[in-house]
């Protein structure tokens, strides 16, 4: 920035400017019917949600927070502390990394295992609810 707030003229690539190299974005795969309905059935009980798209998957959140998504073919909870630790024990569950290296830290990834039964999903998912319900809210930009 410059002292009046104005961002310096950007050079161009004819003055000599170096390019830079963009980086692969990595292909996301769709996730199978039962995925979806699976998410369905855990979160249309809550009518305390607001259904929005991430990543181009669904997802829904919670006083402006997301709660839970699917990418892919897999579900992810965002938890506390306490529930991530606890589920992170659970056979396959593991930090949400949308990305290789780039975990999204409050964010599990479930196993097929729990995405198949739905009152254990239910549950995580109630308790993710629990822990955004002690966040503050977060407004959505515009």
């Amino acid at each position: 920035m410059t002292p009046h707030g104005k961002r310096p003229a950007k050079k161009s690539a004819a003055k000599g400017a170096k390019k830079k190299t963009a980086r692969k974005m990595p292909v996301f795969s769709k996730p199978s019917a039962a995925t979806l309905e699976a998410f369905d059935r855990a979160v249309v009980k809550r009518s305390d949600v607001e259904w929005r798209t991430m990543f181009g998957y669904p997802s829904v959140f919670l006083r402006g927070n997301m709660l839970a998504c699917v990418f892919q073919d897999r579900i992810m909870v965002r938890l506390s502390p306490a529930d991530r630790e606890a589920a992170v024990a659970i056979d396959g569950a593991r930090l949400f990394e949308p990305s290789p290296g780039r975990a999204m830290k409050e964010y599990i990834d479930f196993p097929r295992s729990v995405i198949d039964d739905d009152s254990a999903l239910g549950a995580w998912i109630d308790r993710g609810a629990r822990y955004l319900m002690s966040l503050p809210p977060k407004n959505r930009s515009k």
